[in-house]
């Protein structure tokens, strides 16, 4: 049998058989375009670990079918998927970060997020006020809240003020969190409320105010947490008798686990937990990215993840679950100027209330 040569200007050699081979491949993607039509897309979200369940359990399941799609969930702290962004900036394989509100004003700054809009995400019109920030660059999707959790073995009547924790009867028996901790925040503005009396808008910047009265409180300290299982130990063992800025998603969850504990909101009022999402700079499948965003702020899945992470609805259609302080008062938090000031307050904090 003759070979057949022909001049190919690569310099490759071309037979009879890789012709063949050549060939088959060309006319196997002309026979099958419904299959590479059908390719399955990936996103891959950087979120809490403590997200994962729920995501997998409510979320990942209908997306998937309905997108044709595969989502795979890095579950870590919101500092380690900065870090993730800004290392692979230049080619980004995150599609979608679920973070602090804080961390994603360091996000912003660096460039690493693409603005969501009503447009691409038309859910973004259902949300409450307040829960979109810096024209679009993230949003909020629930909102776990800080108050007060307490011993119900030891106190029979839920706090009915934030100021309680400063009677002397409670003498070694307070626990907070280290302003390290994101939910340490809320503390530092309630007690400048505290020592003013001003409006809570007003008197968060009071900061010389809200030292003053947090050294009052120093008596009544048993420890200053960065870890909140072992602060929730102490509660529940009766060691501690109230941990202020305490997180709904946990000290709830923990009651419903058995744990003598409870959640209060005091007439002060209480703090919404900063649960952002936002899309990747330049991440793989942005259609598909803002498609789970635009599912995650709807009011179908925000009633299905709302009760289990014991957390408020964005979505103004989504129920609130059973057992959320529909009455409270609730205040935001500027974190731009918490990113200016955080660093001085923490080492504030160090001088003045761990010595």
């Amino acid at each position: 049998m003759t070979k057949i040569v022909t001049h190919n200007p690569t310099g490759t050699r071309l037979t009879r058989r890789t012709l063949l081979h050549t060939g088959a491949a060309i006319g196997a993607g002309i026979a099958m375009p419904g299959i590479l039509r059908a390719q399955v897309r990936e996103i891959v979200i950087g979120g809490a670990a403590s997200h994962k369940p729920w995501v997998e359990t409510h979320v990942m399941p209908a997306f998937e079918k309905k997108y044709n799609a595969k989502i795979t969930f890095e579950g870590t702290r919101s500092l380690v998927n900065l870090e993730k962004m800004q290392k692979n900036k230049d080619k980004p394989y995150l599609s979608i970060v679920q973070m602090d509100d804080p961390v994603m004003i360091l996000a912003v700054k660096e460039g690493l997020l693409e603005p969501i809009t009503p447009a691409k995400v038309p859910n973004m019109a259902k949300l409450k006020p307040g829960t979109v920030h810096m024209d679009g660059m993230w949003a909020n999707y629930l909102q776990p809240w800080q108050g007060v959790a307490y011993n119900t073995n030891v106190l029979k009547t839920p706090p009915a003020s934030w100021a309680e924790a400063l009677d002397p009867k409670f003498k070694g028996r307070i626990i907070v969190p280290s302003l390290q901790n994101t939910e340490g925040l809320p503390n530092l503005f309630m007690f400048a409320h505290l020592a003013t009396g001003k409006p809570m808008a007003e008197a968060y910047k009071d900061i010389d105010a809200a030292f003053r009265e947090l050294k009052k409180l120093k008596p009544n300290l048993l420890t200053v947490y960065s870890q909140m299982p072992q602060a929730f130990s102490l509660l529940e063992q009766g060691e501690a008798h109230m941990i202020l800025g305490a997180l709904s998603s946990f000290g709830m969850q923990r009651r419903l686990d058995g744990a003598p504990v409870s959640m209060a909101a005091p007439k002060e009022g209480i703090f919404p937990v900063p649960s952002g999402i936002a899309v990747v700079k330049g991440g793989p499948n942005m259609e598909l990215a803002f498609a789970y965003i635009n599912e995650l702020l709807g009011a179908e899945v925000q009633s299905k993840i709302a009760p289990p992470t014991f957390a408020m609805p964005t979505n103004l259609d989504a129920p609130v679950p059973p057992g959320m302080p529909t009455d409270a008062k609730i205040h935001t938090i500027d974190w731009a100027f918490v990113a200016e000031n955080r660093n001085e307050w923490v080492k504030r904090w160090d001088r003045e209330m761990a010595s």
